[in-house]
């Protein structure tokens, strides 16, 4: 029996969609991270309970943030995305949780930039809060480590290759790095949405929308690129027709990069059919009923679609690309100018 509802939510479950594909499915994945960060914190004695934590969201993170201060007594703190909606804001205020919502913005760069200058504002004026720094604090790799050990263990030695969105760095690189303590073959392929600078796609824009969550306009100092073996940039319609297949063909109802991941994992399978192809998916569809799902008729068959195949960054394109990587380090633009938190206890699984 769970102690807290963060526990039951960050819990995935393993899918078998049938033909070496698996659905890695979330509820709200960074409750997971966010839960072993702070049960950490906690334990080593760095925050103790009645402490604030702050930290700049998209939306997830400040959902997951909360839950894990209410589990542990802790007060919360967030500076939001303008992409916060009218559902969270609710929920986070009934949890305790104080907002602090930006002013609208299209310029994604512009938004995160803000709200990480907000926050520096407010740790002036209040020097004991705990900044948990997402993007940059690898103590968020933890959590992952007890994924890892069950999709080791359900997978049964099968030769893996894992799919989904690279965001921070701190769930597909950590399942990686975690995994390959077992399998030291395991693939990694990092999906991204067009415009994002992590793997130097800052030049390609979508016209639609950049996917939430799964990629930025600033350095994260939790990217490992050495960890990622191919990529995929997936833009907004190729995206969406890969959400709507989820849920029509396997009846997953997810996210907008779990539709990507879908769509990339579809094609590694083909090419590599003796693996299993292990994608994440990291949250629900919810907040996407109305832009993705309400548009199903617009969908693409998934069967149509392929990656154009981009030998560097420049040659990437719209709607769909596709590069080996080869775990090469970060470009420059994307080099975090700081020096990322140590993993705690992040030797490979033994």
């Amino acid at each position: 029996m769970d102690n807290h509802i963060s526990e039951a939510i960050g819990r995935p479950d393993l899918v078998d969609l049938g033909n070496g594909l698996v659905c890695l499915r979330f509820e709200t994945m960074k409750a997971l991270s966010a839960l072993a960060a702070v049960r950490h914190l906690c334990d080593t004695g760095a925050v103790r309970p009645g402490d604030t934590l702050i930290d700049s969201s998209s939306g997830i993170y400040a959902y997951a943030l909360a839950l894990a201060c209410h589990r542990y007594g802790l007060r919360c703190h967030i500076v939001g995305s303008t992409t916060v909606d009218h559902t969270l804001r609710v929920q986070l205020a009934v949890l305790g949780a104080h907002l602090e919502q930006m002013e609208p913005c299209s310029d994604l760069k512009l938004d995160q930039s803000r709200r990480v200058r907000r926050i520096k504002e407010i740790l002036r004026d209040h020097p004991d809060y705990h900044w948990m720094r997402q993007y940059h604090d690898r103590v968020h790799y933890l959590g992952y480590r007890a994924v890892a050990e069950m999709v080791a263990e359900q997978l049964g030695g099968a030769r893996l290759t894992v799919v989904g969105g690279v965001g921070s760095g701190s769930s597909t690189g950590a399942l990686a790095h975690y995994l390959r303590g077992h399998a030291p073959d395991t693939v990694l392929v990092g999906v991204q949405p067009f415009g994002s600078v992590t793997f130097g796609c800052e030049h390609v824009a979508d016209p639609e929308i950049i996917i939430a969550g799964i990629g930025s306009s600033i350095p994260f100092g939790n990217v490992d690129h050495t960890l990622y073996d191919t990529l995929h940039w997936v833009g907004f319609g190729a995206a969406l027709a890969g959400s709507v297949d989820l849920l029509r063909r396997h009846a997953v109802f997810a996210g907008l990069s779990a539709g990507a991941a879908y769509l990339a994992a579809r094609w590694e399978s083909r090419r590599a059919p003796e693996r299993t192809v292990v994608f994440v998916a990291a949250d629900t569809g919810h907040r996407y009923v109305d832009s993705v799902f309400a548009r199903h008729r617009e969908a693409a068959d998934v069967d149509s679609l392929a990656p154009h195949r981009a030998a560097d960054p420049s040659q990437l394109a719209l709607p769909w690309s596709r590069m080996e990587w080869g775990r090469a380090p970060a470009p420059e633009a994307a080099r975090w100018p700081g020096d990322a938190a140590e993993v705690p206890g992040a030797a490979p699984v033994a």
